[in-house]
């Protein structure tokens, strides 16, 4: 067993990695802080009975593993407190991501004031990345938009199949990516029955996209990425277009997509069969409801042979896979543990 404290558990993201740590077989809860105490389920209602209350920062003694569910800034000031105790981090903010010092002050506006530990952080992809992060002391979480982009498109670009500089990322994101703290874009009334585009030029996640993604392809990649707020809670959907030199046919995509996650738990090639007499295809389509909840990334696949394309769709849970759910796999793979222990739920239907 291992001992886990949760660092800003009042958010959407503290609250999942609460509520899988609670059912995890081989860690126990040491503590979940807030700036204000009280019990938990005064902000999480769904863990009511569980008895546990926030607690101050201050008051926490080190355990053995720390995930940070904090603003980039108080990120920065807590980590190394914990790290010089010993123990060992999964940051599931931004403060870490980037290898660029220069790249993420001027996305993030800020100057970056634990420098030295974002050098030293590994990138927690855990499909790209396992034995980095087996051996790390930090992670730095990925956002939800690059998880699902770069997942749904590392195949191609490792194997040389499309323009490097020529691929586009359409981000449909849930509610529940923007985080717990009151938007009016995002309030029930405003995006209900809307559509919510933002940043739709210099995303922070186009440049983790690009970092990675580069770092497989073993060439420079340009990623042009348009995200957007839907009317859902969870989820995240990457519609990925890109344009290969030689068009291949979809039962050669996933082959190829199934070789490439052979052995990886959690991303499963939707292989559903077409079916031309349909008048109307969607089957073949991953659906982000049927990962909500869960830390699976389901990759589906068609060829646009008219205009010599491939179009890639990725999906995962904006706080689950691509967030709280996959930052207890990195520890789990810090840990020595399974990549799925407490991980194997499946999402609901209907």
């Amino acid at each position: 067993m291992v001992s886990v404290g949760i660092v800003g558990g009042s958010g959407y993201m503290g609250g999942e990695a609460l509520r899988v740590l609670l059912r995890h077989p081989r860690a126990e809860v040491a503590w979940v802080t807030s700036r204000s105490p009280g019990p938990i389920e005064r902000v999480h209602p769904n863990l009511y009975g569980t008895g546990l209350s926030f607690v101050r920062l201050e008051d926490v003694k080190p355990p053995d593993f720390v995930l940070l569910a904090l603003p980039t800034g108080p990120s920065m000031d807590v980590v190394a407190r914990f790290l010089e105790a010993g123990a060992r981090v999964v940051d599931l903010g931004s403060a870490f991501r980037l290898r660029d010092r220069d790249i993420w002050e001027r996305v993030y506006g800020q100057a970056h004031t634990a420098w030295p530990l974002a050098r030293e952080a590994v990138y927690g992809v855990p499909e790209l990345h396992e034995e980095g992060i087996r051996a790390t002391r930090l992670v730095a979480n990925p956002g939800c938009f690059s998880s699902a982009a770069i997942l749904g498109l590392a195949p191609l670009l490792q194997a040389g199949l499309v323009d490097a500089h020529r691929i586009v990322v359409d981000g449909l994101s849930g509610t529940a990516g923007a985080g717990a703290e009151f938007s009016r874009a995002i309030h029930h009334p405003e995006i209900g029955g809307n559509v919510v585009l933002y940043n739709v030029v210099g995303h922070r996640h186009t440049y983790e996209m690009e970092q990675e993604l580069t770092d497989v392809a073993k060439r420079g990649v340009h990623v042009h990425f348009t995200p957007c707020y839907v009317p859902i809670v969870r989820g995240i959907v990457a519609i990925c277009r890109c344009f290969p030199s030689e068009l291949p046919s979809r039962a050669q995509l996933l082959d190829m997509f199934g070789q490439f996650y052979r052995g990886q738990p959690f991303v499963k090639v939707y292989d559903q069969p077409q079916d031309e007499a349909d008048s109307w295809h969607y089957k073949t389509y991953p659906w982000v409801s049927s990962v909500a909840g869960t830390n699976y990334c389901y990759v589906g696949m068609d060829i646009d042979e008219e205009r010599g394309s491939i179009v890639v769709m990725s999906v995962l849970d904006s706080v689950g896979k691509g967030g709280a759910q996959v930052g207890i796999e990195n520890l789990n793979i810090m840990a020595g543990f399974a990549r799925t222990d407490g991980l194997l739920d499946r999402g609901l239907h209907p």
